[in-house]
């Protein structure tokens, strides 16, 4: 089952086309790559064939600079040096609500209309970010309509913290489930609602629930309420995440319970292995009908078991609730971690004598929406620790259960999947200009990257290479008044 199988072969052939060109826009605009060979460190889905990825310098960490402390910086950084000194404007802290066209669904773009929505830090009326206007938009103005001379490019980043919207693919994402980024960088499907209200179409929708693990993952991480990424507290963003989480080096260590209480899969099992990366055919032989044979595809439905509805599943939605892992002091002890705060998140990390005490304090959590029975949870526990015994698990074929949870203090750890990437978008053609239901280009309105429907490569490369794309394109519109 081949990942790429539901791709745009138009939006496809014009990422092939434009890759190396994009790499020399970089390249003359002042970002900086190691001299080494492409390799295929990075994302998955890409490298197929051949190597194919350059890595920008960033040895700086999580910090004002990088919140995320990942390379992306050592990209983004130079090419908005670049953009300044040929008199861009930057408009910060203003959301974009509003595309505007000559009619309804019909005619040309005509421009934006944004809201100022500062983010404070919590408990403060202190922004995040200090206000800058660059000169163009005056503080008091809330709102404000900029009018488009060529056209626009929706760039808005997908659409994965939309919960309404992401469920159009997946009914079962509810809220439970954060998102990769968060609270840094919320995809909340802005520029594709903004495209869809003047007549634009989704695209690419089947990429969006491939079994592969990149639109939700399993992490290694418990204990706060993010847990893509282990945030530091040095990171601007850590008053926002509140907790780093606790990095689980072996899950034999604890059980994953569902908001009843149960188990419900294998601990030891991640998301769905498969996934395309360079060697993952060997030998890949290009256009040969016979590379799926060579797919080494294991089925592994900890996803679908992690959001199967269960005995505390109810209307309207019938939500599976969150995941908690749940373990004993030894664990602690073998884990080497240290509980407390800023490591933990108190209304996402709980301890208790008991399991009924333990199973009590969960309802403290505001996603916990069930209470969760103390016999249940002492069944449950009780039943494991009797697979240790046994040496090995009847119900979800752990290998060899090796610990047993029975020392207190007991603990429950917030372990919910994590939604990532984007892979379903706005339908584009090879200029990256947004098309309507029927095919037609909405003209002036262009979209790249993760709001951009019909690819299934996730990162930075599609991303750059579409705003290559589109920027170019754009340019070459003639201007209206």
């Amino acid at each position: 089952m081949p990942e790429y199988r539901f791709n745009d072969r138009a939006v496809q052939r014009a990422l092939a086309d434009n890759e190396a060109p994009a790499f020399e826009f970089l390249l003359e605009n002042g970002v900086v790559f190691k001299d080494d060979a492409p390799g295929v460190a990075g994302g998955h889905a890409i490298g197929i064939s051949a190597p194919r990825e350059n890595y920008a310098i960033w040895d700086k960490g999580q910090s004002a600079e990088s919140p995320r402390g990942g390379g992306g910086t050592a990209v983004y950084r130079p090419l908005e040096a670049s953009a300044r000194k040929k008199g861009v404007k930057f408009l910060l802290n203003y959301h974009m609500d509003a595309i505007y066209r000559e009619a309804s669904t019909s005619g040309r773009v005509l421009g934006i209309k944004a809201s100022y929505t500062p983010r404070f830090l919590p408990g403060s009326n202190t922004p995040m970010r200090p206000f800058r206007s660059d000169g163009n938009v005056a503080m008091s103005a809330p709102t404000v309509t900029i009018k488009a001379k060529k056209g626009i490019i929706i760039a808005t980043g997908g659409n994965s913290s939309n919960v309404n919207f992401r469920r159009i693919f997946d009914p079962r994402l509810t809220e439970e489930y954060d998102v990769a980024g968060e609270p840094y960088s919320f995809q909340d499907a802005s520029g594709e609602l903004a495209a869809m209200a003047i007549g634009a179409t989704l695209w690419g929708t089947a990429n969006q629930t491939l079994e592969r693990n990149g639109a939700l993952r399993k992490r290694n991480l418990i204990g706060a309420q993010y847990l893509y990424a282990s945030w530091t507290p040095a990171s601007p963003i850590f008053p926002f995440a509140r907790a780093t989480g606790l990095t689980v080096r072996d899950w034999q260590d604890m059980i994953l319970v569902n908001q009843v209480g149960k188990r419900f899969y294998d601990e030891m099992a991640d998301g769905w292995p498969y996934g395309t990366h360079h060697g993952f055919l060997d030998p890949y032989i290009h256009g040969d009908w016979r590379n799926p044979r060579k797919i080494k595809y294991a089925p592994d439905n900890f996803q679908d078991a992690a959001l199967a509805p269960n005995e505390g599943s109810g209307p309207p939605d019938f939500a599976a609730g969150p995941t908690w892992a749940i373990f004993d002091a030894d664990a602690v002890v073998r884990e080497k971690w240290d509980i407390q705060p800023p490591n933990t998140d108190p209304l996402y990390f709980f301890s208790a004598d008991t399991l009924a005490e333990l199973a009590a304090q969960l309802r403290k959590n505001p996603r916990q929406k069930v209470e969760l029975s103390a016999k249940t949870l002492e069944a449950t526990v009780a039943r494991y620790n009797l697979m240790v015994d046994l040496g090995y698990d009847p119900d979800f074929e752990k290998p060899t259960p090796k610990y047993k949870i029975q020392k207190p203090p007991f603990y429950a750890a917030w372990a919910v999947l994590v939604v990532h990437d984007t892979y379903a978008g706005l339908r584009i053609n090879m200029q990256c200009q947004v098309m309507d239901l029927q095919g037609q280009v909405i003209p002036g309105l262009y979209c790249g990257g993760e709001s951009a429907g019909g690819c299934s490569q996730h990162g930075q490369g599609r991303c750059i290479t579409q705003g290559f794309i589109a920027g170019k394109a754009a340019t070459d519109e003639p201007s209206w008044s």
